[in-house]
């Protein structure tokens, strides 16, 4: 599982204190009924502390995991990869900030841009509770994704849910700009059809810009799932604790938050093999796996007993991960 850091999850439980629980569940229900009506926002969706409040206790924890998991399987492809500066386009309070932070303690320097001056001051106070000095200092700046303005540069730029609430006719503009002086682009949509889409489009920009993919796909060929009957995407397991139970007004102390990805940088770092695509089916004596292939295939994979060192790789191995090709015997 992977759980906020303690530092920001005692923030964030401290931020949500200041209201009853069912407001801010009332504010959550609103929410949710208006990011999955799927319509593009042509004014911040966000208009009161306690909507911001219940939105960064209900959506924050599933962001962080998602982004940490996208971000995880990126420095284990580009193994060199160390980036000193970063910018978080659409960054809300700061999810992918903290992600990117926990993963490369090498950055130095941060900059949030946030359009909705709420959410950018309840991230800055969160930050502020940091145990790390490039958190704390971060910078929290007002702006939109503007093709006008100039192009965002650092080492590694990310946009985490934010796609989907751009128009449909403004996406191409957004990626191509955001990849126009970046060393490392990550893009994250939620892990459904939709979201899906919105990545292999996004994957056809950053190709056409030149940059090369990084993750998930082991190839840079075109995406091989079958459009309209599939789509690719992976799930991160995170714990419910603190406010995000009560908001959540579940049973379960945990939940899969499911999320698709790229990952593109103007360096072209080696790839992993293969990437496992589904989850393994792991039976007695044998595992199934679902792969996206080093040539651009969708391919299965049984392994069994016999496989010796393989098999007990297979036994370990999750979604998400990268699998090693069969040598040939």
């Amino acid at each position: 599982m992977v759980a906020l850091p303690h530092a920001l999850q005692s923030a964030l439980d401290t931020a949500l204190r200041r209201y009853p629980p069912a407001h801010l569940a009332q504010a959550v229900q609103q929410l949710t009924s208006r990011y999955r009506s799927g319509e593009a926002a042509n004014e911040p969706i966000m208009a009161s502390d306690l909507q911001v409040a219940a939105y960064a206790g209900y959506r924050m924890p599933a962001t962080y995991a998602a982004v940490h998991a996208a971000l995880t399987q990126v420095a284990e492809v580009a193994t060199g990869f160390e980036p000193a500066t970063l910018v978080d386009v659409g960054g809300g309070t700061g999810s992918a900030l903290w992600a990117a932070q926990a993963i490369w303690p090498s950055l130095a320097e941060a900059t949030v841009v946030e359009q909705v001056p709420r959410v950018l001051a309840l991230g800055q106070r969160l930050a502020s509770a940091a145990d790390t000095s490039v958190i704390q200092q971060a910078t929290w700046r007002q702006g939109v994704i503007d093709p006008g303005e100039p192009a965002p540069d650092a080492d590694l730029i990310t946009l985490s849910y934010v796609l989907g609430e751009l128009r449909p006719e403004a996406r191409d503009e957004a990626v191509r700009w955001l990849a126009s002086e970046a060393g490392m682009v990550v893009i994250v949509e939620p892990g459904t059809p939709a979201g899906y889409e919105r990545i292999v489009q996004a994957r056809d920009v950053l190709l056409d810009k030149g940059l090369s993919i990084v993750a998930p796909c082991p190839h840079g060929n075109e995406c091989p799932v079958p459009r309209g009957k599939d789509w690719c995407h992976f799930a991160a397991r995170l714990p419910r604790l603190g406010f995000h139970q009560l908001i959540k007004e579940g049973t379960l102390n945990f939940e899969d938050e499911k999320f698709a990805y790229v990952a593109a940088s103007t360096t072209e770092w080696p790839r992993v093999d293969n990437r496992i695509v589904r989850h393994p089916q792991k039976r007695k004596g044998l595992v199934s796996i679902r792969l996206c292939t080093q040539d651009g295939r969708l391919a299965d994979e049984i392994v069994t007993k016999r496989h010796g060192d393989r098999y007990r790789g297979a036994r370990d191995v999750g979604w998400g991960d990268g699998w090693p090709v069969t040598e040939p015997e």
